[in-house]
C-alpha cells in the first residue's frame, strides 16, 4: 500500500483529498495544525470505511515538528510516496494596512511550511528513484489579487519552487507539480459575502463554484500514472476564470 501525507487536510480541499486517496486504496497520513478533533474524526471515518489513516498534528512552519511529522507517518504507515503540500492560510488586507507579523505569517505556512516538507521529504525519494510532490497554489499566485498582495506573492513562490524543483529532482524520478485552484466552495472563502460568490460565479466561465473534490481529483490524477510524463506544470482547476 502507498502512502500519501497531506498538509492541512482536517477540511476543505485536504479533506476531500484524503478521503479520496484512501477510497483509491492509500494510506493517508492527516496533518493537522489546530483542528485535531476534526482530523482525528477524518481519520476514524476513513478507517471505518475500510481504509487507512492516521491523524498527526504539527505546524509546518517549524522544522522540529515537520521532522516529528514525517517520523511518525513513516513508522506507522511507511516510506512517503505522494506529498500532497495542501495547508495555507490567507487574509485580506490592503497593502498599506499590511504589517511585517502580517507578511510573515502568511509566508511561514504558505511557503516555508512547503520548503520543510519538501525538503524533508526529497532525500528518500531520492534514494528510491520515485516519489511525486504536488503543491497548491492558487490562481491570484498566476495573476494576483488586489488586497490579497501577501498571498499572492506566496503562491506566486510556490509556483516559482514547483518549477525549480521539478527540473532538480527530475533526474532522480521525482514529479513536483502544481494545482492552482479557482475559487472553490471551502471555509477559507466563507468569509465573502453571497453578493460577492455570485459575482466571482459570474466571472467564471462554467458558471460555477469548484468544490474541494475538483481540487482532490486533480490531485489524484497527477499522482498517479496516468501522469507519468507531467512534471513542472501548474494545473489550473478554476472553471475557466484564469485562462
Amino acid at each position: 500500500m502507498k502512502t500519501a501525507l497531506i498538509t492541512g487536510a482536517s477540511r476543505g480541499i485536504g479533506a476531500a483529498a484524503a478521503r479520496l486517496f484512501a477510497r483509491e486504496g492509500w494510506a493517508v497520513a492527516i496533518n493537522y495544525r489546530n483542528s485535531r478533533e476534526k482530523a482525528e474524526a477524518l481519520a476514524a471515518e476513513i478507517r471505518q470505511n475500510g481504509g487507512t489513516a492516521l491523524a498527526i498534528g504539527a505546524d509546518i512552519g517549524d522544522p522540529e515538528q515537520v521532522e516529528a511529522l514525517f517520523c511518525t507517518a513513516e513508522r506507522e504507515l511507511g516510506q512517503i510516496e505522494v506529498l500532497l503540500n495542501n495547508a495555507g492560510i490567507a487574509q485580506q488586507k490592503l497593502f498599506t494596512d499590511l504589517t511585517l507579523s502580517d507578511w510573515e505569517e502568511l509566508f511561514r505556512t504558505d511557503v516555508t511550511g512547503v520548503f520543510l516538507c519538501c525538503r524533508r521529504a526529497l532525500p528518500a525519494m531520492i534514494r528510491r528513484h520515485s516519489g511525486c510532490i504536488i503543491n497548491i497554489s492558487s490562481m491570484w499566485g498566476q495573476v494576483g489579487a488586489s488586497c490579497e498582495v501577501h498571498y499572492s506573492a506566496a503562491k506566486a513562490a510556490v509556483i516559482g519552487l514547483t518549477k525549480a524543483l521539478a527540473k532538480e529532482v527530475g533526474p532522480s524520478g521525482i514529479r513536483v507539480n502544481c494545482i492552482a485552484p479557482g475559487v472553490i466552495q471551502t471555509e477559507m472563502n466563507r468569509s465573502l459575502t453571497p453578493e460577492t460568490l455570485d459575482v466571482l460565479r459570474e466571472e467564471t466561465p462554467l458558471e460555477i463554484l469548484g468544490t474541494p473534490e475538483d481540487i482532490a481529483e486533480a490531485a489524484l490524477f497527477l499522482a498517479s500514472s496516468r501522469s507519468s510524463f507531467i512534471t513542472g506544470q501548474v494545473l489550473g482547476v478554476n472553471g475557466g476564470m484564469i485562462i
